[in-house]
């Protein structure tokens, strides 16, 4: 006899106990058939710093704060009684643009904030959002924390580290993917709880592990699929989502 409770939804991997709600697909229970795309240059400036800034496509050679991104720069400093108050969504946006946080991004964010360099790397270097190395196409976080721990955390670490063909932090030699712990991503009823860039999967299971990999291939942007395999893997010293600890 299963020590489980089951789940009247099944366990897809992203939507843990659906409830009453069973008959929801995943674009119900995420909004996304509604949400729409997001438009670079944000809508009110009101929300224009709560994006998520970890894409799938990256452009790490891109310049920062031009064209539509430059309009929603405008936009979040004009939400804040002063530019160092827009310093944390700047540096998301940053990392929206190029898929990390670099030493010359923090200097064109200081430039652009008035601030000084050493405080913007003091802050960027703080708070563990941030990349500070390249990362793969996808950024992988396992909660291992407490309740997930308890549930198989460790286990669906190496699965994921298994099926990747990488060590924790590394960028995988296909560039795909990169594989993190993540102290606590705030869904601890649905263990073990795994942040994939901007969207959770929750109720993962080392069995599930090659189905979410699968499906993020497919989902993959075309341009990175064609990236060429690096000969020796990236150690990216990065780390994991800026969530306080349980």
């Amino acid at each position: 006899m299963s020590d489980k409770t089951p789940l009247k939804g099944g366990n897809p991997g992203w939507a843990g106990e659906l409830g009453d709600y069973a008959h929801l697909k995943e674009t119900d229970v995420r909004g996304t058939t509604f949400v729409g795309k997001r438009p670079l240059e944000g809508r009110a400036a009101g929300g224009a710093a709560s994006y998520p800034f970890q894409l799938a496509e990256k452009h790490p050679d891109a310049k920062l704060f031009e064209g539509p991104y430059r309009e929603r720069l405008n936009k979040i400093v004009s939400r804040y009684p002063t530019k160092q108050g827009a310093l944390l969504p700047a540096l998301a946006l940053a990392q929206e643009i190029q898929g990390y946080v670099s030493p010359e991004a923090m200097d064109v964010v200081a430039r652009e904030l008035q601030l000084s360099p050493a405080y913007v790397r003091g802050v960027a270097t703080f708070y563990t959002m941030y990349n500070r190395r390249p990362v793969g196409t996808y950024l992988i976080q396992v909660c291992t924390n407490v309740a997930c721990n308890l549930c198989g955390a460790d286990n669906v670490m190496t699965a994921f580290l298994e099926h990747t063909d990488s060590e924790p932090g590394q960028v995988s030699a296909d560039g795909m993917f990169t594989v993190m712990e993540a102290e606590c991503l705030g869904a601890c009823g649905f263990p073990t709880a795994v942040q994939i860039n901007e969207r959770y999967f929750e109720n993962v299971a080392p069995e599930d592990v090659p189905l979410i990999l699968d499906r993020l291939r497919r989902e993959a942007p075309k341009a990175e699929l064609k990236a060429e395999v690096v000969p020796e893997p990236i150690r990216a010293t990065i780390d994991v989502a800026g969530n306080g600890k349980h």
